[in-house]
């Protein structure tokens, strides 16, 4: 069964990462849940407690078990980049090492930030393909920057049954034009329930694309959670846009307003990463990327979690499905419910 808390998780947030509906928004729950459970793992007291409340208990679980396997191919990096000068704790680098592709790295922070800046990003360059050329920008890094938590993801899944691209035609999409618009008939899980429409398109290798389509305008998620209940195999008659998306931004905000505040703070406790007091988050920084074509879908995502030794104030006849409007699209692993990306398609 899909993990609930995974998913109550990626709504809240995507609520305040995208509050305005009337923009794109891209993002991957899993990247972000990846790098923000590990960074649990070093925080202590309520610093800890604000972030397992968000994540759920079963995070670091949900994580582990997402694994991608068959005829797909998938990528993660969880990686520790930490200043020579910072003292570590052994039981962190112990449990990091129970994480998907964990890595302890040092890093020239203090010395040449901008050469470390330019090794963080090579490093999740190349396990995201190349599709995340650039996840820190200029001057993100800084000489006080003590510790760098890094997810890093790639994903590349064909389509169970391809989208036949002699059907693919430009169709009118609400606020958008014309759109190259998608279409094929088939097995899918379908349901609607609470104001959505839901249509599961099955992928390889154990992944799922599920199109969120609200019956009226893209407002908030709530009701999102019945109608993923609901989807059961149906015959579907599915118009889907293709999709090319590119989103990075800062998350600390949406962080906040979701409750995690103490990481942000003076009073922060990453005492389970090292015993300097003097640690803190200064930002979270988040870029994902999803295409999807006749053939199926390719995405990757970064989650940067910065840390500074500086205080920081405070961031059967065939259902007709025509995806024809701002809709909200979801890629998951099957089983579990990992959401590896969360789109918000308003212009596609």
């Amino acid at each position: 069964m899909p993990d609930r808390a995974h998913l109550t998780f990626a709504l809240t947030l995507h609520d305040a990462v995208a509050p305005d509906r009337t923009q794109n928004a891209c993002w991957s729950p899993y990247s972000v849940a990846s790098a923000l459970g590990m960074t649990a793992r070093a925080a202590r007291g309520a610093t800890g407690a604000e972030l397992v409340g968000l994540l759920g208990e079963g995070n670091a679980e949900l994580v582990k078990a997402s694994r991608v396997e068959g005829d797909a191919e998938f990528a993660v990096a969880n990686t520790l980049w930490a200043a020579d000068e910072l003292p570590l704790e052994e039981g962190f680098l112990a449990d990091l090492a129970d994480w998907p592709g964990a890595r302890a790295r040092s890093a020239p922070f203090s010395h040449d930030p901008e050469g470390a800046r330019e090794l963080i990003n090579a490093d999740v360059a190349d396990t995201t393909h190349g599709l995340v050329p650039e996840l820190l920008s200029p001057g993100s890094i800084k000489p006080d920057t003590a510790a760098t938590l890094v997810n890093a993801l790639y994903l590349k899944c064909a389509w169970a049954e391809e989208f036949p691209e002699h059907d693919t035609s430009d169709q009118p999409f609400r606020g958008a034009g014309e759109v190259a618009t998608m279409r094929r008939t088939g097995r899918m899980r379908y349901a609607r329930r609470a104001g959505w429409q839901a249509v599961g398109v099955p992928a390889r290798g154990g992944v799922e694309a599920v199109v969120l389509l609200p019956d009226d305008e893209l407002g908030g998620t709530g009701g999102v959670p019945e109608v993923l209940d609901a989807l059961e195999h149906d015959r579907v008659e599915l118009h889907l846009p293709r999709l090319d998306l590119d989103v990075n931004t800062s998350l600390a905000d949406a962080l906040r307003q979701v409750g995690v505040r103490t990481l942000f703070t003076r009073e922060a406790d990453l005492g389970g990463l090292s015993p300097d007091p003097r640690l803190r988050v200064d930002d979270v920084i988040h870029e994902a990327v999803l295409r999807l074509d006749e053939q199926g879908f390719e995405g990757a995502a970064a989650t940067a979690v910065i840390m500074r030794m500086t205080s920081f104030i405070p961031d059967e006849p065939a259902r007709e499905v025509r995806v024809d409007r701002p809709h909200l699209l979801l890629v998951r692993h099957a089983t579990t419910g990992a959401i590896y990306f969360f789109a918000q398609v308003v212009q596609p």
